[in-house]
């Protein structure tokens, strides 16, 4: 099987995770647990994931010229992406604040810092993404360079993959890109005002989508009147924040493999599921072997 190349356009931040018992509550303070300081934003983490599913993968961002950034490349880099392209901005990084309770749960806050100057794509990045089988991109840059990318990617004949998260605006031009839409019960509700009982509703903008639904599994559904329900792989949640990524990276592998695409959602439901069993999310992001070992054919 040949190995499938993946680009990534999208955020690198470096991600300050603490653990507690029960999350804050506004104008609260609580005692927590433990304590990580680890490479994130969804565009690393879906570059990390691909790699770690079975890719190859570049990745295409900016970080700032901070202690941060040089942590968050040296991280990237030593996951196996190719970070060669990755821009260098003056100032801060990315940053999030991310807080993981008991139960799996948590809340984020993210500063953008050098991902909101990604704008512009060179020569030699567009070059990247015509090169990629799949171009996969989220939404924590400007959306501009997501169009640029997309649409360059579309007209090279790379597969265009968005995870339309967080949730906000995606104008026209970018959606007439998309091959393949992934998103949550909100960013599904914010793009076609329908929720988790109508993912057909999201065929009115792409032709082929995944909404996905946490421990409730995820609808595939395209305008060949495919409309399949996956479950969720049950597996003790410690930290859910990486799983929306590691289950659109490994989507994205397993599609540039050749795999049909509900097949592929199978696959990338096991490696939600193996993501979650760990603390922190490049550390979480799960290896081929492990979506393996969880992964259950029809």
């Amino acid at each position: 099987m040949q190995q499938t190349r993946v680009a990534v356009v999208g955020s690198a931040n470096m991600d300050l995770v603490g653990t507690a018992a029960v999350l804050p509550r506004p104008g609260e303070t609580v005692l927590g647990s433990d304590f990580v300081m680890l490479p994130g934003g969804k565009g690393a983490n879906q570059a990390i994931a691909a790699v770690r599913a079975g890719a190859s993968c570049v990745f295409l961002g900016a970080i700032g010229s901070d202690a941060f950034g040089v942590t968050l490349k040296a991280r990237i880099t030593a996951a196996g992406v190719d970070a060669g392209q990755l821009r260098v901005v003056y100032g801060a990084s990315g940053v999030a604040l991310v807080m993981v309770g008991a139960a799996g749960e948590n809340a984020i806050l993210v500063t953008p810092g050098a991902n909101g100057a990604f704008t512009g794509l060179t020569e030699g990045e567009l070059h990247a993404v015509r090169e990629a089988d799949v171009l996969v991109a989220q939404l924590e840059v400007p959306v501009e360079t997501v169009t640029e990318a997309a649409v360059a990617a579309r007209a090279a004949g790379t597969r265009v993959v968005l995870n339309a998260a967080p949730a906000r605006p995606v104008p026209a031009e970018l959606l007439a890109a998309v091959e393949l839409l992934v998103v949550n019960e909100t960013e599904a509700q914010a793009l076609t005002g329908r929720g988790r009982d109508e993912p057909a509703a999201l065929l009115a903008l792409v032709p082929r989508a995944v909404l996905t639904l946490g421990g409730d599994g995820a609808w595939y559904v395209d305008r060949d009147g495919t409309e399949v329900h996956v479950p969720a792989v049950k597996v003790d949640v410690v930290d859910s924040t990486a799983a929306g990524d590691a289950f659109t990276a490994a989507l994205a592998v397993a599609w540039g493999e050749g795999r049909e695409l509900v097949d592929a959602v199978r696959w990338a439901a096991a490696a939600g599921a193996a993501c979650v069993r760990r603390l922190g999310a490049s550390v979480a992001l799960p290896r081929r072997a492990e979506i393996d070992e969880l992964y259950t054919p029809a």
